[in-house]
């Protein structure tokens, strides 16, 4: 089901990439490659705009299919990152959420706040069962976003990313939707 924009609080609004949107995106990678080359492998392969672009025309095509949807991430008027769903399976009704976030903007809750988005619509509007979310072991910003939303740690995928002539492990956590609803009556 394709969203063009979802609330997320905090003056923070994910919003469906547009081709307008890629010369900001561009800049955004720029500005931010080396930290984010550390831990994902795209950066290399985002040289130029046309690669922002090619990217929102596939993320686009993904969530008209129902495959996924992936959203920048706006506050304050500007594009501070990208969050979304990597993959959905719709037969089995569990999707990947990922993200990553300039580095000027981290450290307001932004990000816990664009996931929690991501996860009341993933829950409510897309009636996902399971949830899932990847990261490095040694990203610990990145693994305090589902410690912090009651993902519950299921394991390690040795090797599972290479990133230039490295390996990373990941750590998989993971939220049921009972999980979740249990999680919100509780707060």
């Amino acid at each position: 089901m394709l969203v063009e924009a979802l609330k997320a609080g905090r003056g923070l609004e994910l919003r469906q990439l547009t081709l307008r949107d890629a010369r900001p995106l561009f800049a955004l990678v720029e500005a931010n490659r080396e930290r984010l080359s550390r831990w994902l492998p795209w950066p290399e392969a985002n040289r130029r705009v046309l690669d922002s672009r090619a990217y929102i025309l596939l993320s686009r095509r993904r969530a008209q299919a129902g495959l996924g949807q992936s959203f920048g991430l706006w506050w304050r008027g500007e594009l501070v990152g990208v969050a979304g769903f990597n993959w959905v399976d719709r037969a089995n009704r569990c999707g990947a959420i990922g993200y990553w976030l300039a580095e000027a903007a981290q450290g307001r809750g932004l990000m816990t706040a664009a996931v929690a988005a991501l996860l009341r619509h993933g829950f409510r509007t897309l009636e996902l069962n399971r949830i899932e979310i990847r990261a490095g072991v040694r990203n610990l910003r990145s693994r305090a976003i589902p410690e912090r939303l009651g993902f519950r740690r299921e394991g390690i995928l040795r090797q599972a990313e290479r990133l230039g002539e490295r390996y990373v492990d990941h750590v998989v956590y993971g939220l049921l939707a009972s999980d979740w609803k249990a999680g919100r009556k509780g707060r």
